[in-house]
């Protein structure tokens, strides 16, 4: 082969490489790219939703405030003795009387203080012979659960010439609320709690009641109240200072958003507590029922609004 013909076969060899190179990149560039992976839908369903936690007491209750919706149930509908849970009610019908003036007075009489003795009962260690506004009773009523308080406003506000009369009258504007507000699981036969064998109610009842309660502006304010002094007129035209009332509800203060609302015991309604609490706008509201302890009672409640919110 002579130098011009090596010439031409080495140009023809390097325009068909040059060629063969180009139609490869113009195959690689105009190949249509792989479709993305599409993204995991994770189904609602497999989303895990907050366990119902166990608790201690034998019935427990709870809903969303402003909805009614229910949170959490346990023997929700069965009876059970209230112990001073019962003062719910009692608050909310003194605080349903027409014309109500909580700083009208009312004189402890000696009654009072030996219905705290023969009963051996909590008490706002009232004194006899003090002139008592109704608006301190009512604190005294709900924060240290005086059964002397509550005597002294069924006697108030009941109707009669004696104050028989006059408590089982207040007992039976208890007993017309509940039935207005269709709480068909309970019943009144105290003034405190202390009853006498017909004094009951359910966890779901008694949430309920607690619900209505919580519209007034009064009662919330009380028992949301963690400590109060009252100052009250003596026999003799002085003013005492009382020693100051602590609120029996534990959780004031140490849950996050409580606002409320009532303890109670005895020995067939064990420990019992009827919470409430806010948090980032929504309220959840609840009973516990014969729990094991005061300790205990509170934790229970802690575990129902816990869960509660996380609904």
């Amino acid at each position: 082969m002579n130098n011009i013909s090596g010439v031409r076969l080495r140009r023809a060899l390097s325009v068909a490489l040059t060629g063969g190179a180009v139609l490869a990149t113009g195959a690689l560039a105009t190949a249509p790219a792989q479709a993305a992976a599409p993204e995991r839908v994770v189904p609602a369903a497999a989303v895990r939703a907050p366990t119902a936690p166990s608790i201690a007491a034998k019935g427990g209750f709870v809903m969303n405030n402003a909805t009614g919706k229910s949170l959490y149930t346990k023997a929700a509908d069965t009876k059970r003795s209230t112990g001073s849970t019962t003062k719910i009610m009692t608050a909310k019908v003194v605080l349903a009387q027409p014309k109500l003036n909580l700083d009208a007075k009312v004189t402890i009489q000696m009654a009072y203080s030996d219905y705290i003795v023969s009963k051996n009962a909590s008490s706002a260690r009232l004194i006899v012979g003090d002139k008592v506004t109704v608006r301190q009773l009512l604190y005294g009523l709900m924060l240290p659960s005086g059964c002397d308080a509550a005597y002294a406003l069924a006697d108030k506000f009941g109707s009669g010439k004696t104050r028989a009369a006059r408590v089982k009258s207040f007992i039976g504007k208890m007993n017309a609320t509940a039935k207005s507000l269709g709480l068909k699981n309970t019943h009144f036969d105290s003034f405190d709690g202390i009853g006498n064998g017909k004094n009951y109610s359910t966890p779901r009842d008694l949430t309920k009641l607690a619900s209505s309660a919580m519209k007034n502006s009064t009662f919330r304010t009380i028992v949301k109240t963690k400590k109060y002094t009252a100052k009250t007129k003596t026999k003799k035209g002085g003013t005492r200072t009382m020693a100051p009332w602590t609120n029996t509800n534990t959780l004031l203060g140490s849950y996050s958003g409580a606002i409320g609302v009532k303890t109670g015991s005895g020995p067939e309604a064990k420990y019992c507590l009827v919470f409430a609490a806010t948090r980032k706008g929504k309220t959840v509201i609840g009973t516990v029922l014969a729990s094991s302890s005061t300790t205990q009672r509170a934790k229970d409640a802690t575990k129902l609004m816990d869960y509660a919110f996380k609904k």
